[in-house]
């Protein structure tokens, strides 16, 4: 797919474009969303939008091969990468990060043409691809992604992200019933009431929702759109620069203080200065999170998140696991953490030998702080200053920490990097702290990390690759067999005509059979009535005029998609015949 190579950490969210799947209402949606976003957005969007459709490999006319647009990405310093639907946001954060463009292959159902909650490859490529061939920007989501990835969630958060997955899914679903949408809407309401916390996670997501997604920049008197989910909805886009919408000064404390709702109209947007701003911001966000602060605070973040998170203590050592316990002296700083299930030590991102969850599989516990009556802290001695105190393999080592924690045991092993001591490995060890029991010799082998303080605390394992998740999710979605209708027979005879341009007796004859296949389809409608305008076809644009009219009356709900639709088949008569390459 790319000459860049996709991390094996992130290859369980990788999916492949089945290009034959899309049928030609697929391709009809595509290219109405499109034609209308680029006929409104060419003079309102940032500067980037319009040379940037062409840069990314992107076409109004079909569908884009994602290939295509990952090679024409590749002098961006980017490429394209397929996914299944919403995945979970560290993951989608770490593509970007990693310099991909994680793009959902699914398109929005003509019933949600003016827009879908789902990801979908109009919000994914036709709304993020052409402003990522502005460098700055560029910069910035390749920033954002590689902060986003640490980004610690709550548990409700997580069960929340489910809920959400399952209902875009459920909505997008030809086969799903009002019945089955309405229980997993009941579902997705109660998580979302239970997640009320405010974590890092959940400031992210606000952060790239009213930038990258729905983002403005420029001045509040003249913005101009970048976000990828005003470039991709009809309604939102056409909407957001009038009065109605408040136009806010960007600041990224107000970003992440305001919640937004992806089933309604937003009624304010933020407007950047320009994309330096939000460079700047992110740079500056990062430094208040908990893997840039480290300490107790960040462990509580961990602790609360119920998933596996990334604990650094100042020696270097990793610890990766979910955490389940801390224990705090009086002053409330963390003297101890434990973990449950499966637990990884690792150095610099790589995972020390036989230190994994295989080893670590029940859990694992330690101190943290400083060890009394030593001149220096543990990790600051090489293998010679160890021998000089004593400490080395086989001998007997006593402990006391400033917090009152007491490791006694056999010195089995001394882990060394860059000539530091970071890793102790005990056998018949005891571990207390006053009358409470936290380690028994029975229970074999105490791996203790070195380390006076956590310096580092992040979503995630350290190594990504040999880290052995409880239970792998499963995030292919079903794809049900695609089997065309007799409309989609007639959709592609009017795309065969276009792209051939022949004569329209033969679109008469194709409105004539539409009547009998559906009679309520305005959009190959709209199509019909673009050909008899190009062809000064006066019969036939009459009586599709007359149609359309009718089907406007009837349904209220399509009444300004169908107008946009004749609007522009009148405003670009010229732009219809062209010949089109696959």
């Amino acid at each position: 797919m790319s000459r860049k190579t996709i991390p094996s950490h992130l290859q369980a969210y990788v999916s492949k474009q089945d290009y034959d799947l899309y049928t030609p209402i697929n391709q009809a949606v595509w290219r109405y969303v499109m034609r209308q976003n680029y006929h409104f957005f060419r003079d309102l969007a940032h500067e980037s939008y319009q040379g940037g459709l062409e840069k990314s490999g992107i076409s109004l006319d079909r569908i884009p091969h994602v290939d295509e647009m990952s090679r024409c990405l590749e002098p961006f310093g980017l490429a394209a990468v397929t996914i299944d639907g919403l995945i979970p946001g560290t993951a989608f954060f770490d593509f970007q990060g990693h310099g991909f463009l994680p793009i959902a292959t699914e398109i929005r159902t003509l019933k949600h043409i003016g827009y879908t909650p789902a990801p979908d490859m109009l919000h994914e490529a036709g709304g993020h691809g052409p402003i990522l061939s502005e460098p700055k920007f560029a910069e910035y989501v390749r920033l954002f992604g590689q902060i986003g990835a640490k980004a610690i969630s709550s548990r409700e958060e997580h069960e929340l992200f489910l809920a959400t997955r399952k209902l875009t899914q459920i909505m997008e679903d030809p086969a799903s019933t009002p019945e089955m949408i309405a229980e997993v809407e009941k579902v997705h309401a109660e998580k979302m009431k239970a997640a009320t916390g405010r974590s890092e996670a959940t400031e992210i997501s606000r952060l790239y929702w009213w930038t990258v997604e729905y983002g403005l920049v420029g001045t509040l008197d003249d913005p101009k759109i970048y976000g990828a989910g005003l470039l991709s909805s009809i309604s939102e886009g056409q909407r957001c620069l009038s009065s109605d919408v408040e136009k806010i000064p960007f600041d990224v404390d107000v970003c992440m203080d305001t919640d937004f709702d992806v089933t309604k109209p937003q009624p304010h947007l933020f407007v950047c200065r320009d994309f330096d701003q939000l460079i700047e911001e992110i740079k500056l966000y990062g430094e208040r999170m908990a893997y840039r602060v480290g300490g107790t605070e960040s462990l509580e973040k961990a602790l609360r998140s119920g998933q596996v998170t990334t604990s650094v203590y100042s020696s270097g050592l990793q610890v990766s696991g979910v955490v389940t316990e801390l224990l705090h002296d009086e002053q409330g700083e963390a003297i101890y953490l434990r973990t449950e299930g499966g637990t990884q030590l690792s150095f610099e991102d790589e995972e020390l030998p036989n230190q994994g969850c295989a080893v670590h599989h029940h859990g694992f516990s330690a101190p943290i702080g400083r060890v009394e009556g030593l001149e220096k802290q543990l990790e600051e001695m090489s293998l010679v200053e160890c021998e000089e105190e004593g400490i080395q393999v086989g001998s007997q080592l006593s402990l006391r920490f400033v917090s009152g924690v007491e490791v006694e045991g056999t010195i089995m092993d001394m882990t060394f990097q860059r000539d530091r001591l970071i890793l102790l490995s005990l056998k018949d060890c005891k571990v207390t702290w006053g009358d409470r029991v936290l380690f028994q010799p029975e229970w074999g082998t105490f791996d203790m990390p070195v380390g006076e303080r956590i310096q580092s605390v992040y979503a995630g394992p350290a190594d990504h690759d040999r880290f052995a998740f409880a239970e792998q999710d499963v995030w292919t979605v079903h794809k049900p067999e695609v089997v065309w209708t007799d409309l989609d027979d007639l959709y592609q005879d009017v795309r065969d005509l276009r792209e051939e341009q022949r004569r329209t007796w033969e679109a008469t004859s194709i409105l004539a059979r539409l009547r009998q296949v559906d009679p309520d389809d305005w959009l190959l409608r709209v199509e019909i009535l673009e050909l008899a305008i190009a062809l000064e076809d006066k019969s036939l644009e009459s009586r599709v005029r007359a149609e359309l009219s009718e089907i406007s009356e009837r349904q209220i709900e399509n009444r300004s998609l169908i107008d946009n639709g004749i609007r522009l088949a009148e405003q670009e008569p010229h732009t219809i015949l062209v010949k089109q390459t696959t």
